[in-house]
C-alpha cells in the first residue's frame, strides 16, 4: 500500500535517525535528508509500504533450515539448482520448510564468498528462474555478502582504473596506519596492494586477497547494498544471512570488530526490510565470541536471529569427552530471546566448527584436547591471526558426521547414536534449527576435494552425484540411509510439539555431568518436554524424582512412545539415547 503521510514522516524519521548514528564523523557535506529519502525511494517504500509489528516472531516450531550450496547434489547435463529442487522435493518436502542456498552468484574465491556480481546467478549453477522455483517451495534465505567484493568483479576493476560503478567502493588505507590492533579470521596480510590508474593504493583485505573489503564510509555502498536487498526480495528471498557483517566498518587505531556504525546498519536493514516484507527475516553470521554475538539482537531493533557460534564447539565436546559440564553451564548463561528475536541454532555448516566462540566457554586445555582428537578423526585446522601476529586456531575443518565418530579414547561402534543424539540436541533447544545437507545425509570427510582444493573447508563441501545418492538412500543398511531416516523422524516429531516453539520457556536441568537435559515449556504452558540425552557411551540412571513431573499429568516418551507409568523410580539411559518426556 501507499504509506500515509504520517506513515511516511515516521519511516523517513527512522531512518534519518539510523544515517545521523552511522555517519555522525563523516563529511559535514553529506546531506542526510536527500540520502533518506534516496534509501526510502530505492525500497520502494514510498509506493509499497507495510505495517510492521514490534516483537512479532516471523517463525515457530514447523521451521526447519536446509543449509546446501547449489551443486550439492548434481546430475550430469542439468542445472544443478534443479537437480536440488528436485531432491529437496523428493527427500525433505514435508520436513524441512526452508532451504538456506549458499552464495549462488558468479565468484571467484571461497566457494562463492568472494562474489564477482551481486545481480547475477552463477550460469553453472541456473538462473534466476531456479531460485525463483525454489522460492516458491520453500522460505528461501540467500547470502547478503555485505563485507567484501570480489577482487575479479567490475567494481574492482573500475576501482583499478579510477572511473566507472563501484570504482570508490572499496577501503583504502596507508600502508603506515595503526592496523596491529585489527581482529581478523585469517593469517594472510592485511592490506593488499594494488596498482590503480591513480597510483599504488593499498586495498583492506579481511578475510583474503581475493576478498575486497567495502567502504562503508561512502553511502553510495550504502545504497548499492539497499538496492541490493530490495532486489533479492522481488526474487522471493525471505531470510537474508548477513556474512561476516561484524567486520563492516573500518575506524583506523581501533580492532574493527563489532563497531557501533556496524551494528546501527544492521538496525537500518531491519527497519527498511520489514516494512518492505514483515514476514522477512535478518540473520546476523558473526563468528566471535558469545557475548560479542549475543550484542546483535539489540533490543529486538536489529538482528531478527543470530547464529549460535558456541553450540557446535560445546556440542562436540560434550560427545567426545563424555561430560556435559561446559556445554550445561553455557546454557544456563544464555539470556532467552525476546519476541521478535531467536536463536539460529546448528552444529554443522559449510563453513568448521568455530573456536571462537568456544573462548571464555572451553579452557584452553579442553580446546586442545578437542583439536587432537578432531585431527585424529581426519579432520584440518585454520588458523588466524590473533594480537601482535600471534598465530591461533581459529577452526576445525571436518565433517560433523567423522568429527563424532568416537570420544578423546578414540573411535568406537556409537557413531550414529551419537549423531542422532547430537541432532536431538539442537532440534529440542530454543531456537530456530538448521541442518547442513551433509548431516541430513552423513556425508563423511572428503578427502579426494581437500586434496584436490588444498583449501581446508573443502573436506565438508561434498558434491554429491544424485543418482549415486538415490542409491545409497535406497540402501536401508547405509549410514546416510539410516541417519537420513531417523533425523526426519525427529524432525516430524518436533513440528507437532508446541513446546519447541523457538520462543517457548527453556531452563536447564542438573542431572550431573554424564545425562545433560532441559525443559521446554510452551508458550500457553499447557505443554512441557523434558528433554534428556544421555551423552556418554554408557548406560546411565535417571531418577523421576529430579524431573519434577507434575503428578496429576499423564507423561510419555515421544520417541519410544513409553508411558512413565509411576511403576519405576529410576529409568536407564542407553548410551547417546534421547528422551522426550512430554505431558501432551
Amino acid at each position: 500500500m501507499t504509506p500515509n503521510d504520517e506513515q511516511l514522516q515516521q519511516l523517513k524519521q527512522t531512518v534519518l535517525h539510523h544515517l545521523t548514528a552511522i555517519y555522525a564523523d563523516t563529511s559535514p557535506e553529506l546531506s542526510l535528508p536527500a540520502l533518506c529519502e534516496d534509501i526510502i525511494n530505492i525500497m520502494r517504500l514510498n509506493q509499497d509500504y507495510k505495517e510492521s509489528v514490534s516483537h512479532r516472531n516471523n517463525w515457530d516450531q514447523n521451521d526447519v533450515i536446509l543449509i546446501t550450496y547449489g551443486n550439492s547434489v548434481k546430475k550430469e547435463g542439468e542445472a544443478p539448482l534443479k537437480t536440488l529442487h528436485r531432491f529437496l522435493n523428493k527427500e525433505v518436502s514435508g520436513y524441512i520448510n526452508g532451504v538456506h542456498i549458499l552464495p549462488f552468484f558468479p565468484y571467484c574465491s571461497d566457494d562463492g564468498f568472494a562474489v564477482m556480481d551481486y545481480y547475477e546467478v552463477n550460469k553453472a549453477l541456473g538462473d534466476w528462474d531456479d531460485i525463483e522455483a525454489i522460492a516458491n517451495d520453500y522460505r528461501l534465505m540467500a547470502d547478503l555478502v555485505i563485507n567484501h567484493g570480489s577482487s575479479s568483479g567490475t567494481w574492482f576493476k573500475n576501482f583499478i582504473k579510477g572511473d566507472g560503478p563501484g570504482h570508490d567502493y572499496f577501503f583504502t588505507t596507508l600502508p603506515s596506519a595503526p592496523i596491529s590492533q585489527v581482529v581478523r579470521p585469517r593469517t594472510s596480510p592485511l592490506l593488499r596492494e594494488t596498482e590503480t590508474h591513480d597510483g599504488t593504493q593499498y586495498v583492506w583485505c579481511t578475510f583474503s586477497h581475493t576478498q575486497v573489503d567495502f567502504d562503508f564510509r561512502n553511502p553510495e555502498v550504502l545504497k548499492e547494498f539497499i538496492n541490493i536487498v530490495r532486489f533479492y526480495l522481488d526474487k522471493g528471498v525471505h531470510i537474508f544471512r548477513l556474512d561476516a557483517v561484524a567486520f563492516l566498518w573500518k575506524k583506523i587505531g581501533t580492532n574493527c570488530l563489532n563497531l557501533p556504525e556496524t551494528h546501527e546498519v544492521v538496525r537500518l536493514m531491519r527497519s527498511l526490510i520489514q516494512h518492505a516484507d514483515p514476514d522477512a527475516v535478518i540473520i546476523t553470521e558473526t563468528n566471535i565470541p558469545n557475548r560479542e554475538n549475543l550484542s546483535y539482537f539489540g533490543n529486538a531493533n536489529e538482528a531478527h536471529c543470530i547464529y549460535n557460534f558456541s553450540l557446535p564447539p560445546l556440542l562436540v565436546n560434550t560427545l567426545v569427552t563424555c561430560d556435559c559440564f561446559y556445554l550445561k553451564q553455557w546454557l544456563m548463561s544464555m539470556p532467552p530471546a525476546q519476541h521478535g528475536t531467536a536463536y539460529f541454532n546448528f552444529i554443522a555448516s559449510h563453513d568448521g566448527i568455530g573456536l571462537r566462540p568456544a573462548e571464555g566457554l572451553l579452557s584452553e586445555a579442553e580446546i586442545a584436547s578437542l583439536i587432537s582428537t578432531m585431527q585424529q578423526f581426519g579432520g584440518r585446522i585454520s588458523w588466524r591471526e590473533g594480537e601482535n601476529g600471534v598465530k591461533k586456531p581459529y577452526e576445525i575443518n571436518i565433517s560433523l558426521f567423522d568429527a563424532l565418530q568416537g570420544t578423546t579414547s578414540g573411535k568406537d561402534e556409537w557413531n550414529i547414536d551419537r549423531f542422532i543424539c547430537a541432532h536431538a540436541i539442537m532440534l529440542a533447544l530454543e531456537g530456530i534449527p538448521g541442518i547442513y545437507i551433509h548431516s541430513l545425509l552423513a556425508t563423511s570427510n572428503d578427502i579426494d576435494k581437500l586434496e584436490q582444493t588444498e583449501q581446508n573447508r573443502s573436506i565438508n563441501r561434498h558434491e554429491w552425484d544424485e543418482d549415486a545418492l538415490m542409491a545409497e538412500l535406497a540402501t536401508p543398511t547405509s549410514q546416510h540411509a539410516q541417519v537420513s531416516g531417523l533425523l526426519k523422524k525427529l524432525i516430524h516429531l518436533r513440528k507437532q510439539q508446541r513446546a519447541f516453539h523457538p520462543n517457548a520457556t527453556q531452563f536447564t536441568l542438573h542431572l550431573g555431568e554424564k545425562l545433560f537435559g532441559f525443559w521446554r515449556q510452551s508458550m500457553d504452558r499447557r505443554q512441557s518436554i523434558f528433554c534428556i540425552y544421555n551423552v556418554t557411551d554408557t548406560e546411565q540412571p535417571l531418577r523421576i524424582a529430579n524431573l519434577n513431573l507434575v503428578v496429576t499429568d499423564r507423561w510419555w516418551d515421544l520417541i519410544s512412545g513409553v508411558i512413565l507409568d509411576g511403576s519405576s523410580d529410576v529409568i536407564t539411559v542407553a548410551p547417546y539415547q534421547v528422551l522426550w518426556i512430554t505431558n501432551g
